[in-house]
């Protein structure tokens, strides 16, 4: 048997793989983080299969319903939210299984920071402007940020933030990131991307603490922080510049002419 640890996408059924769709459809048990994973998604789980919400279990509990699935040979598809690589709580889980010798396979999902900028018709990477993305998150109850990792020292970059874990945070995200963004640097809360009521809250830091508070949003949102969202001048990118030859596009005869 194999343990499937599956990226469901941020909430829309649709946004799933191919491939995540169809393991789902094949494995006799399904654990799938039902706080953030919709019922939708493992709704294709076949007849009389085992599915499971994890949200109320333990670690142990998780591990003891993998271990007894794999004592009957029975596949498994364990459903995270998003892509698994990015905040999904599976390392802990991958050293309990490799302990029990218990194969297991990522397969990758769409991380709520695309969705979002997807939905925002939005670009994170605008040529000279941002050509950076950093996926970080601030520390509250959950464990701490590693040495190096906090956001003042992030924000020294000016890169284009995506802040998970941390609309209850704001006033940190602003005292921490003001003094290198500036007040008036663009925010954007998304908020339960991919699910029905689906919103987004724009502000800058010096107000996005107070709009958010408005709104009444405290969980499952993420904050973007960067230029890139207040970006309408900007140069082409040099990818699909007809003066600018690669191997694949020989350099446009107009081009040629023109520079000549």
């Amino acid at each position: 048997m194999t343990v499937y640890f599956i990226g469901a996408g941020p909430g829309d059924p649709d946004l799933i793989t191919v491939k995540g769709q169809r393991l789902i459809g094949q494995c006799p048990v399904c654990l799938f983080a039902g706080s953030l994973v919709p019922e939708a998604i493992v709704a294709g789980a076949p007849e009389g299969a085992r599915v499971i919400d994890t949200a109320p279990l333990h670690l142990d509990q998780i591990i003891d319903e993998i271990a007894d699935a794999h004592a009957k040979g029975h596949d498994v598809a364990r459903v995270h939210s998003g892509d698994p690589s990015l905040y999904g709580a599976i390392a802990e889980q991958i050293r309990r299984l490799r302990a029990l010798e218990i194969p297991f396979e990522i397969i990758p999902g769409v991380p709520a920071f695309a969705a979002a900028a997807a939905a925002l018709g939005q670009e994170l990477t605008v040529p000279e402007l941002a050509q950076t993305v950093i996926l970080t998150r601030t520390a509250m109850k959950s464990s701490g940020m590693p040495e190096g990792e906090d956001l003042a020292t992030l924000g020294r970059s000016r890169a284009t933030l995506a802040i998970h874990l941390s609309i209850r945070n704001l006033l940190h995200v602003e005292r921490e990131l003001t003094p290198h963004y500036g007040a008036d640097c663009p925010v954007v809360v998304a908020y339960r991307v991919g699910w029905p009521d689906q919103a987004f809250l724009r502000g800058t830091l010096s107000d996005i603490r107070e709009k958010a508070r408005a709104a009444k949003l405290t969980r499952t949102a993420l904050v973007f922080v960067g230029r890139v969202f207040e970006a309408a001048e900007f140069p082409d990118s040099a990818l699909y510049d007809a003066a600018m030859p690669h191997v694949l596009r020989p350099r446009a005869e107009g081009a040629r002419k023109k520079r000549g």
